[in-house]
This record gives structure tokens, sequence and C-alpha cells, in this order.
């Protein structure tokens, strides 16, 4: 119910906004901001092909997400060995995320010269960081007392891993990985708006270039995208209630206290 409120208040307040600006003769009012049913009426007319790209562009996102989510959790195992392989590896693990995606997309897709390729390294490369930082927070969460247990029962490091280090850091995982799964769709969207040939960034692109014949068109390739990060977060946020029932019982214990 939460969600249909917000999803009818969203709809209510985007048709009161079209309505002001046409009231207040805005210039190519309806290409600014088209009436719902417009677009509506467009997405059920075009939507054999909007689907298509759509499949395109998700399709490399998650290709790239499991890249980038594999490259963070064996980042983050790594950085859990040791404070000095941390100290080492966490610098250079930051200073990734300093590239600005907009500048690094161009130069990817010019080395590949393949835009599959390029969507799925992009995607791979903004997923990676959140999912190697909550990750390595989760590894590091274990209370020394149990750590201290383990020792006494002569657990080597292997062992610890498994039964006491990998079972603590899944919930800080899976936070990561909540996160990572809408940015790799944005990823995967921006190396389509660098000149790619097939994609839901591609049809945006074209439609915007259009101009005011295409606007309901235009908006549903936004609406799309965003549906497309809005449901690569909910499937990875339902797995984890699949997987982790535990974790969110435990959440919501915790809230309760608080309140």
């Amino acid at each position: 119910m939460p969600a249909l409120a917000w999803a009818a208040a969203a709809l209510a307040l985007w048709q009161s906004g079209a309505w002001l600006l046409q009231q207040r003769g805005v210039a190519l009012a309806s290409s600014k901001l088209p009436y719902p049913y417009l677009v509506a009426e467009a997405l059920f007319r075009n939507a054999g092909s909007l689907l298509a790209e759509a499949a395109v562009t998700l399709l490399n996102a998650c290709e790239g997400f499991l890249l980038g989510a594999a490259a963070g959790v064996a980042l983050a195992l790594l950085m859990s060995l040791s404070a000095t392989m941390e100290r080492i590896a966490a610098p250079y693990a930051v200073a990734s995320q300093m590239v600005p995606i907009l500048g690094l997309a161009p130069i990817v897709y010019a080395i590949f010269r393949d835009e599959n390729t390029a969507r799925v390294l992009i995607a791979g490369y903004i997923s990676f960081f959140p999912v190697a930082l909550h990750t390595l927070r989760g590894l590091q969460s274990v209370r020394q007392e149990d750590r201290d247990l383990l020792h006494v029962l002569a657990c080597g490091r292997a062992a610890s891993y498994r039964v006491l280090r990998l079972p603590a850091a899944l919930p800080g995982m899976f936070t990561g990985l909540k996160a990572a799964a809408p940015l790799a769709v944005t990823g995967a969207i921006l190396v389509e708006l660098m000149g790619a040939q097939r994609g839901i960034g591609v049809l945006m692109l074209r439609h915007l270039y259009y101009g005011p014949t295409h606007a309901a068109l235009f908006w549903c390739t936004v609406l799309l995208a965003a549906t497309l990060g809005i449901a690569a977060y909910g499937i990875t946020a339902a797995l984890e209630n699949t997987l982790l029932p535990w974790s969110r019982t435990s959440g919501r214990r915790q809230g309760r206290g608080l309140r």
C-alpha cells in the first residue's frame, strides 16, 4: 500500500505539473512535461521495441554487476587478511572512484570498440566499490571474543572465515549489492549515450534529438530506465530476504528497540 500511495502521489504531481505548464503558456510545454496519458499511450504503442532495447541494457548491466560484485568481494577478502594489505589496497580502491565516470566511459568505449564489452566493464567498474566497502565492513564486524573463542578451539584462518567471518559479512555484502545493482544499470546506460547501436540509452538520446514530436517517447525511455534500476534493487533485496531471513528479523528487532 505505501508503494501504491507514493505512485499515486507522483502521478498526481506529474499531472498537476503538466497542467500548470500548459496554463502558464510555457513554450513547448507538452515537450517539456507531457501529460501522463500521452506517455502511457506511447508506451503501449511502442512496448515491443522499448522492451527489446531495455533487455539489451539489462543483460549487459547484469553481466557487469556480477563481474563487479565478484571483484568487490575478492578485494574485500584480500584487504581483510591483514591491516597491511588493507593499507596498501584501500587507497587505490578509493582513488579508482575519483575518476569521473563521464570521462572514463568514452575512453573504455574507444579502446574496445565494442558496445557490449564497454557496457559490461563500466557497469562492473561502478559496481565493485560499494560491494568491496560493505563486505569489508562485514568481515571486520566480528567481535573479538568470538575470534578468541575460535583461537582457543585451534581453528585456522580458513576455518575462521568459513565458520565466522563469511557468515558475518553476508548482511554487509548484500547492502553493497543493493547499492551496486542500480548503479550497474546507470553505467550501462551511460555507455549507450556515448554512441552505441542498441539499448534503452540509445532510444533515449534518439528521441531527445527529435525534440517535441518525440517527447512522450523520450519520457517512456526515462521511466523505463528508472524502472530497470528499481527492479535491479528489488531483485537483490528479495534475494537477500530469501537467503538471509534472519538478517531481516534482526533489523526489525533493532528498529523496535530504537523506538
